[in-house]
């Protein structure tokens, strides 16, 4: 299974980003698809998440400014992401869980994409 990321870049406080995660090498029917990020010296952390289905998780510090989509057709995930701020600046992974629950902890994922930085400068 491979994981392309794609979609970072740098973007004044206030703008918006969307990033694209491309799944390949498996059937990802009734998996769910997710983004982590990692800030500088901190550890991962949950962004969000969708089923094969649809149903949607977010850290709930996210919500609102964030928005997770896949097109199973495509067997791709995306994150709209929305007034963002210099405290986003991180390097975005997008990862895949052999489940259909949802989960925010990244060892229960089980791929993981090479990471895209998004930098939001003030």
């Amino acid at each position: 299974v491979q994981l392309q990321a794609s979609g970072g870049g740098l973007v004044q406080a206030g703008g918006s980003l969307r990033l694209s995660c491309a799944a390949s090498g498996g059937t990802f029917s009734n998996y769910v698809m997710g983004w982590f990020r990692q800030l500088p010296g901190k550890e991962r952390e949950f962004v969000a998440a969708i089923s094969w289905s649809g149903n949607r998780y977010y850290a709930d510090s996210l919500k609102g400014r964030f928005t997770i989509s896949r097109d199973n057709a495509k067997n791709t995930v995306y994150l709209q992401m929305n007034m963002l701020e210099p405290e986003d600046t991180a390097v975005y992974y997008c990862a895949v869980r052999s489940s259909k629950y949802g989960s925010n902890r990244p060892n229960e994922y089980d791929y993981w994409g090479q990471g895209t930085q998004v930098t939001v400068s003030s």
